[in-house]
């Protein structure tokens, strides 16, 4: 029985280009679904029921591989998307207590968002930057050698300028 929606989303034209292409190939659904998600920030229950319907799968298989990969998101981030790295380095130096004090200051718990919508917290395995830690990212820009003091200063530029995502400069104390 096909699955049936109140409304059928159409894919934006990009995404739906890249589902036609990899319609029939090996391992599509991973690739499919990274790219969905690009597109997206998370994979909204809607969209995972179209894929199920063009890629003739059950939607359980989907979800299947949505759940099995902690990188695949369900619900919507916040328009900055905290990331702490919980990699080794980082870890040792301290970055356990900077997510508690995230957590505190936002007033949420890793993987959900703050009621306005502005902030997601993501505890994160390794961001590659082991020389800075602890390190935490917002929207891909680096903060490395991150104390709690610095938290409410880093927040705030977030909160106020709007700092979209891909800036990627590393800052240091």
């Amino acid at each position: 029985m096909p699955l049936e929606t109140k409304e059928q989303v159409e894919l934006p034209e990009g995404l739906a280009r890249y589902v036609a292409e990899w319609r029939d190939k090996p391992g599509n659904l991973i690739m499919i679904l990274h790219r969905t998600q690009e597109e997206y920030g998370y994979i909204p229950r809607q969209v995972a029921i179209r894929l199920a319907q063009i890629l003739e799968v059950p939607l359980a298989k989907i979800y299947g591989v949505l759940t099995f990969y902690h990188f695949f998101k369900l619900n919507k981030p916040g328009r900055n998307r905290v990331q702490v790295c919980m990699g080794t380095a980082c870890y040792l130096k301290g970055n356990e207590d900077v997510l508690q004090e995230l957590e505190s200051l936002l007033g949420i718990g890793v993987n959900t968002v703050t009621d306005d919508g502005e902030f997601s917290i993501e505890a994160v395995r390794c961001v590659g930057c082991c020389g800075l830690a602890p390190v935490i990212t917002i929207n891909g820009e680096v903060y490395g050698k991150v104390t709690k003091a610095r938290l409410p200063e880093i927040l705030a530029k977030h909160r106020d300028e709007g700092i979209g995502e891909g800036q990627g400069a590393a800052e240091e104390a």
